[in-house]
């Protein structure tokens, strides 16, 4: 029968880039081109319209040097010499949008061949760079990366702001360059509300995704390659009854998970709370960094307005930088004591990316967030100020001394009540990222830019970014359109990355999604669902997800029917983000309601139904394990 239900299946990423990979990979084995007739393949990896990959044979072993011409001057080429070999793969990164793109190639030989290669065209919403200022001696060949917050793209700019580089896919939060030149960075397949995804994937900048690190706590957020190359990744554990507030130690190979610390176990969960907690979010952790040398992990609890540093072989905690106000005495030991010049001295609340400097400084993005951890104190947005902070700490005497700041004399112009992060380059040289800015008719919003729409009328969400040398600014960029999680400059080409083929590997494993103990005995009926619940039903090959809107307070049930039924029960009583670092999974309507169901645990045919209300209804989909 006819029904208002929409099914797709999506396959796996790397699946396609696999699939993708062999074909052109044979091709060029079976014709074997020298370098004037070279095949060249604009996105070879599905998800990076700004690239390119160039393939040749040589008779004799050479070298290759690549240059990708800038636009205006030869001092904008990006440069990249290639190892001797008779079989020559070229990645081409930092195409020019739409346009030929001149790329040259010179061998050891003495040959050389000039190529046009042009990029794809970009997304129409794309968000462009509104105003930069740097130069080419200061700022080179680097392109300033940036993560969404919102529905936008993975995107990179160079020294002019002209997009150098972007992921068709929004993949999640920060992004981070491994020692062997590959970058880390959250999945882009949803997993659970209101912003986690499956976990990480590990891909090289041309797009070719090495590996995905599946999660059974999911990723959000922030992660962290140890020396051993195993990864610290921000996660939680979704059997109790709260989030965001555990970190995942995985191996490397396998994507298992070795070992896993929980907050709870040293951290009071009523206590300190910023202006953003609740129960549910009580400590949201936001960044980790990894003292190795002193066996510890800093991390950044946006929702008690603290950093705070513990032992990972025992759980103990060590100190907590941030407002003591509102903490319990036995917790009074663990705080910091301000010294120094007093009148320069602020708190940091609802901060973001701690990182810990070389001489043992803790620096953080200072959001601001309310200001203040009483109702009767806390400060308007257009009134407040957010920045870049460091402190000097020292653990003898539980003493604290601000010893630099960036962005509070810039006032609401700075101001990110939430997202954003620091850099640390060398002393007094920072990066410093505001990227969740939001005004609303000039004024810094009361409301986060995630839950904003840049359509509506006198609404602008921004980013500014900058760098700092002993300082004086040596380089901003003000990006329009959407809020950006995080900054991070990275070069286009890295002396250990390498160009591997292969099949990209899906390691770990997701959890086992709850189920409603009793399903609600309903009459089954063979009606049409309702075109308003507007019911979808999207699949992968290791989870699917079940979408539609329903009225506030409806009884909605997804139903598993086979071997054995299982039961999903939606709360569909509104509910409010405190803290929405990344509106990548919201929908425009608040009643729509989408709910993500592992596979892991079922075997065989199952028919999907929805009961609504006092009815069951068909969806005419079924799912095989």
């Amino acid at each position: 029968m006819p029904n208002f239900v929409t099914y797709t299946y999506e396959e796996h990423i790397i699946n396609s880039q696999n699939k993708k990979e062999k074909a052109f990979l044979a091709k060029f084995e079976k014709e074997a081109p020298a370098l004037n007739d070279a095949h060249v393949i604009v996105n070879p990896y599905i998800i990076n319209p700004l690239s390119a990959l160039i393939l040749f044979k040589t008779a004799k072993k050479v070298t290759a040097t690549m240059t990708v011409h800038g636009k205006n001057n030869a001092r904008e080429d990006i440069v990249k010499s290639f190892g001797e070999n008779t079989s020559h793969a070229i990645p081409v990164i930092g195409l020019y949008e739409g346009i030929c793109t001149k790329v040259s190639v010179s061998l050891s030989s003495g040959e050389c061949k000039e190529f046009c290669i042009k990029g794809e065209a970009l997304p129409a919403d794309v968000c462009r760079c509104r105003n930069v200022m740097t130069s080419h001696d200061y700022f080179g060949n680097d392109f300033m990366f940036l993560t969404p917050a919102g529905k936008n793209l993975p995107t990179a700019y160079d020294y002019k702001g002209e997009i150098r580089w972007m992921l068709n896919i929004n993949t999640m939060f920060d992004l981070k360059r491994l020692k062997n030149g590959n970058i880390l960075t959250g999945t882009h397949r949803y997993s659970r509300m209101p912003y986690n995804s499956t976990g990480l994937f590990e891909l090289t900048l041309l797009g070719k995704i090495i590996k995905e690190y599946r999660m059974p706590g999911n990723y959000h957020h922030d992660q962290f390659e140890l020396s051993d190359g195993n990864i610290m990744a921000l996660t939680q554990d979704f059997s109790t009854d709260t989030v965001e507030d555990m970190i995942a130690l995985l191996d490397r190979n396998t994507g298992k998970v070795l070992k896993t610390w929980d907050f709870k176990d040293f951290l009071p969960q009523d206590q300190g709370g910023s202006g953003s907690q609740d129960a549910h979010d009580w400590f949201h952790n936001n960044a980790l960094w990894v003292d190795e040398v002193n066996k510890s992990v800093t991390i950044s609890g946006r929702h008690q307005d603290a950093i705070a540093n513990f032992n990972y072989e025992t759980s103990k905690l060590n100190w907590i930088i941030g407002d003591p106000e509102g903490w319990p005495a036995d917790m009074q030991k663990y705080f910091f004591k301000p010294v120094g010049d007093l009148t320069k001295f602020d708190w940091q609340y609802e901060q973001h990316a701690c990182v810990v400097c070389p001489d043992g400084d803790i620096m953080a993005f200072d959001n601001g967030q309310y200001r203040a951890k009483t109702k009767d104190k806390y400060i308007k947005n257009k009134d407040n100020f957010s920045r870049g902070v460091r402190y000097r700490i020292d653990t003898d005497k539980m003493e604290i001394e601000q010893v630099w700041q960036f962005g509070k004399e810039w006032g609401q112009d700075f101001f990110s009540p939430y997202i954003c992060n620091v850099e640390y380059y060398a002393d007094g040289h920072y990066l410093i990222h505001s990227g969740g800015m939001a005004t609303v008719d000039g004024y810094a919003s009361d409301l986060l830019g995630a839950f904003l729409k840049v359509a509506d009328p006198g609404v602008d969400l921004l980013s500014r970014t900058v760098e700092e040398k002993d300082g004086v600014i040596q380089y901003f960029l003000e990006v329009e359109g959407n809020n950006f999680y995080r900054a991070e400059r990275l070069a286009p080409y890295h002396d250990q990355e390498n160009l591997v083929f292969g099949e990209g590997k899906i390691l770990g494993e997701l959890d086992v999604t709850p189920t409603f103990d009793t399903i609600p005995e309903v009459e089954e009926v063979m009606e049409i669902i309702p075109m308003f619940h507007q019911i979808s039903i999207h699949e992968e090959e290791d989870k699917f997800i079940i979408q539609g809107t329903f009225e506030r307070g409806s009884l909605v049930v997804f139903v598993l029917e086979g071997k054995e039924d299982h039961g999903y029960f939606i709360n569909t009583a509104a509910s409010w983000h405190l803290a929405m670092c990344s509106g990548a999974f919201l929908e425009d309507d608040e009643r729509t309601i989408k709910h993500n169901i592992s596979k892991k645990g079922y075997s065989g045919k199952y028919d999907i139904k929805i009961i609504i209300d006092d009815k069951k209804y068909q969806t005419g989909v079924s799912i095989f394990c």
